[in-house]
């Protein structure tokens, strides 16, 4: 009881915004513009639990969405704007969201290659029958340690509160949950090559690779910018860019 109202704390203490907003790299309407059923929107993030996951991961990147779209029936905001964003938060637990929620942030756009409509509808099913689930909030003593280092308590103590968590930071990182969605299509996002007896790393000839998956929980954001099997999309060239319109001021 005691430490699920710590951890609960802590999880309020950790999503706190410590920066005023990020840098965004495009305009609103070319990031509209620009996603599709089944794009993951990677997000910069300006919390402490964001330093905390750039840190761990060494990457710009410390949250990860799904975004499904309008017509996939994930309500309508307060405002009258449809929730077209499924995402893992640290409080709320899985939630859906409107677009303009990341409205003012840096993003990344990843593609999955070749979905077809029964692919996505088995994505937006999935993440449908997952929100509300909430995190397992032992975890986020994991990635607190990597912001909180030396924490004010007698040093008898320090090493048990340090010690508190599962022991691996990454199963508290919002990407998990759009692992495994993708992982339920047996898409890949960084597989593990297989290697059998008669592969020959000095020879020309090369067998044909075979893969494993990875645990979705030891996914990162970072990992779908790192994939080869998402492709990277830049809203601004999206909608046409030419450098030869680009207002310079001398």
């Amino acid at each position: 009881m005691l430490l699920n109202w710590l951890s609960r704390h802590l999880a309020a203490y950790l999503s706190k915004q410590v920066t005023q907003r990020s840098i965004r790299t495009s305009t609103w309407e070319a990031l509209q513009n620009s996603l599709k059923p089944g794009d993951v929107l990677l997000v910069e993030g300006n919390t402490r639990i964001s330093t905390a996951i750039k840190y761990l991961t060494q990457s710009t990147w410390s949250h990860a969405a799904l975004y499904l779209g309008p017509d996939a029936g994930l309500g309508i905001s307060s405002t009258g704007e449809p929730h077209v964003l499924i995402e893992a938060d640290l409080e709320e637990g899985i939630r859906s969201l409107p677009l303009s929620f990341y409205r003012h942030t840096h993003t990344r756009i990843c593609r999955p290659v070749g979905l077809s409509d029964s692919d996505i509808e088995k994505i937006t099913a999935y993440s449908i029958s997952r929100l509300g689930h909430q995190y397992d909030l032992k975890n986020v003593w994991d990635l607190a340690r990597y912001l909180w280092p030396t924490p004010p308590v007698p040093s008898r103590y320090r090493r048990s509160l340090l010690e508190m968590g599962s022991g691996d930071p990454t199963r508290a990182i919002c990407s998990t949950f759009i692992a495994e969605a993708f992982q339920l299509l047996r898409y890949p996002i960084l597989p593990i090559m297989v290697d059998g007896p008669e592969y020959d790393p000095d020879s020309d000839w090369r067998r044909q690779e075979a893969f494993r998956s990875r645990h979705h929980s030891l996914f990162a954001p970072r990992d779908f910018d790192a994939s080869p099997y998402f492709d990277v999309i830049k809203p601004t060239l999206e909608q046409g860019f030419d450098y030869r319109q680009f207002q310079w001021i001398d």
